[in-house]
């Protein structure tokens, strides 16, 4: 008898207990809010293969490795963004991508019948929360991340999804601290050397970056710098992978990017046993005093280093813009220059280095990069490096009410040594060098 009314007076106890995280939970509501974004895009191209001597592959337009565009192309792809609002001091954001979607194509869900699972993704996940008693914002999960740009509105060094972690401070109405630290990749490998062999070993990148964003009256200027540790177990150097692994793409859809652009594409004997170190630095800005006049720059600098010197890379690249808004245009005149190769790959590549430069170049968004846009993009390549160019653009034409347009005129050349391309395609054995590899040149608009 004793033993039932202890049990009653247990679930009292627990239903009350219930009811009361019921009305906790209740007064702490969180708000939903979603939003979205759906491209559908038709496209004709032809001859993009221009810049290669073998014959033709369908147009020449590569949507990526051994996969070819037609002609003609209709494409499509959606984002879903949700964001869970407990208040000003905490939230969560949850963004999906299902696409690329080629119509007709059954590997991305686009033939007759649909249903493929394989095309949604996630595009990032994170939580926003302030430390508190203060005012500094952390932003922690996989983001979103860019340096800052004010003539091309996107990084030629950074700009993509990671992981990471990232705060802001406002010190007050003209001075702000920014600083974060991502890892784009860890334990997809591993070191695989003579004395070591570990899987998931000495396989990381680590970077860590601090910008300065200044804003006072007509004029915002942004200093900043960046480290990054690059484990040997990385790169596919002198056999330092798992045998059992062979060279695949297993490091995800930036890889292309990450690997072309951190490397000079050439590699020597030297046997890859520590981290290779690189780092970057830039000044970005622009001046707004005389609006409706604006003036903008970007001046950036990186190097990146290894054991095996035949993999450095080194180089700078700089931009100027000058535009006038009008009440149906703003027309403007930009310029950029980037360092480019000599004509001796046994020092490494005297072009910037790169990370991952997926964002939409203002400049162009069909030579180089155009995400979000998934019609033909970088024609030339993803990034600015190891070129040079002038353009003219009336940006933002409008003739129906939120429908914009931009005409762009551009003329651009490379900064290279002529000479460095007779190493393109040939294997190049004296003095203990190799070839430059594919995606050594196929990203960066060398030639």
């Amino acid at each position: 008898m004793k033993e039932g009314i202890i049990m009653k007076k247990l679930m009292t106890l627990a239903l009350a207990a219930a009811m009361m995280m019921g009305v906790a939970t209740g007064a702490n509501a969180i708000d939903f809010k979603a939003k979205g974004q759906w491209i559908m895009s038709f496209d004709y191209g032809m001859h993009g293969n221009f810049g290669n001597g073998k014959a033709a592959n369908n147009a020449g337009f590569k949507r990526n490795v051994g996969k070819y565009e037609d002609q003609f192309e209709a494409m499509q792809r959606v984002r879903l963004q949700l964001d869970a609002v407990a208040s000003e001091a905490l939230s969560g954001t949850v963004f999906f991508e299902i696409g690329d979607q080629v119509w007709g194509h059954n590997e991305t869900g686009g033939a007759l019948g649909a249903d493929n699972n394989s095309v949604v993704e996630l595009k990032r996940a994170y939580i926003d929360w302030m430390v508190p008693q203060t005012d500094l914002k952390v932003r922690m999960g996989i983001q979103g991340l860019a340096l800052p740009a004010f003539t091309t509105n996107a990084s030629q060094i950074l700009d993509d999804d990671v992981a990471a972690v990232t705060l802001n401070y406002q010190f007050n109405e003209n001075v702000a601290l920014t600083a974060f630290w991502a890892r784009p990749y860890n334990d997809n490998y591993g070191y695989w050397g003579k004395h070591n062999q570990y899987n998931n070993y000495m396989d990381n990148m680590d970077m860590v970056a601090v910008l300065l964003p200044l804003s006072f009256d007509g004029v915002k200027v942004t200093p900043w710098v960046m480290y990054a540790a690059l484990g040997p177990g990385m790169f596919n150097h002198e056999g330092n992978v798992n045998p059992d692994k062979p060279w695949t793409n297993k490091y995800g859809s930036a890889w292309t990017r990450a690997s072309s652009g951190l490397t000079s594409g050439f590699t020597g004997t030297d046997k890859l046993d520590s981290y290779g170190n690189a780092i970057w630095a830039g000044v970005t800005g622009e001046v707004t005093y005389w609006d409706p006049f604006r003036i903008a720059w970007d001046v950036n600098y990186g190097s990146v280093s290894y054991e095996d010197e035949k993999m450095n890379r080194e180089g700078w690249l700089a931009s100027l813009l000058l535009e006038y808004k009008l009440d149906w245009a703003t027309p403007g005149i930009y310029g950029w220059y980037g360092s480019g190769d000599d004509s001796n790959p046994k020092n490494g590549s005297e072009r910037m280095p790169v990370v991952s430069a997926n964002g939409n170049n203002d400049f162009s968004n069909f030579g180089f990069n155009g995400n979000p846009y998934i019609a033909r993009e970088g024609v030339l390549g993803s990034t600015m490096v190891g070129t040079w160019g002038v353009g003219v653009r009336l940006k933002d034409m409008s003739f129906l009410e939120d429908l914009k347009h931009t005409l762009r005129v551009n003329f651009m050349g490379g900064t290279n040594a002529p000479k460095m391309a007779k190493y393109i395609g040939q294997d190049y054995t004296k003095d203990g060098m190799r070839d430059i590899t594919a995606t050594g040149f196929g990203y960066d608009p060398i030639y």
